[in-house]
Parts: structure tokens; sequence; C-alpha cells
């Protein structure tokens, strides 16, 4: 993923949707009954500064939510990035490669 998403430090929105595929076939992953996470960190670094819990919106088509915790972009303006790991019901873990950027703004109002 080139593109980096740009945020404004403190905010709650917009929620992160993504679908889910095959690298090689292109074809949706199945994430039905699956747990999934978004680690968030700042680029460069390897300290964890929040971790979300994904909400499955249509487990067939491998399409996810991942919603911003109320202090998740109370950090520092800056490059950040993120990972989404997949926990499936049987236990298998699958990590998705490609990171997801961030670009982090300070809020006027701060």
């Amino acid at each position: 993923m080139a593109d980096k998403i740009k945020l404004v430090r403190g905010d709650t929105r917009p929620q992160i949707k993504m679908t889910l595929t095959n690298e090689i076939t292109g074809a949706p992953i199945d994430i039905t009954g699956a747990d999934l996470l978004f680690r968030f960190r700042e680029t460069g670094t390897t300290e964890v500064l929040d971790i979300i819990n994904g909400v499955v919106t249509d487990g067939e088509n491998g399409e996810v939510v991942f919603l911003w915790n109320e202090d998740s972009l109370n950090v520092d303006p800056g490059e950040y990035e993120g990972e989404v790991e997949i926990t499936f019901p049987s236990g298998e873990i699958q990590t998705v490669y490609d990171l997801l950027k961030f670009k982090l703004r300070e809020d006027f109002a701060s």
C-alpha cells in the first residue's frame, strides 16, 4: 500500500474499513468467526502504541472494520504504521504482509 492515510491528533474517525484478499488469486479471504487485531506504532519503532479489535462486517467477503479507540490518536504528530493479524477459528494465524501507513498532524484546537 503506497498511499498514507491522513489523520488528525485526538480524532476517533475515520474508521479503517478493509477487504482482505488472497494476494495471488484476488479472492476474498473468508474471515467468518475469525478474530482480527490491528496494531499501531510509530514508524521506525518497535513499541506498539495501541491494539484495536476488528469488527467483521461480511466474513465471507473478507470485510472488516477497525474503530479507533478513544486515545489511539492522542500521540505526537508524525509517521505511523499498522498491521493486521487474523486468528482463524482453527487457531491458525495469518498476518497481512503489507503495512498500512499513516500521517498524523496536530489538531488546531490542541
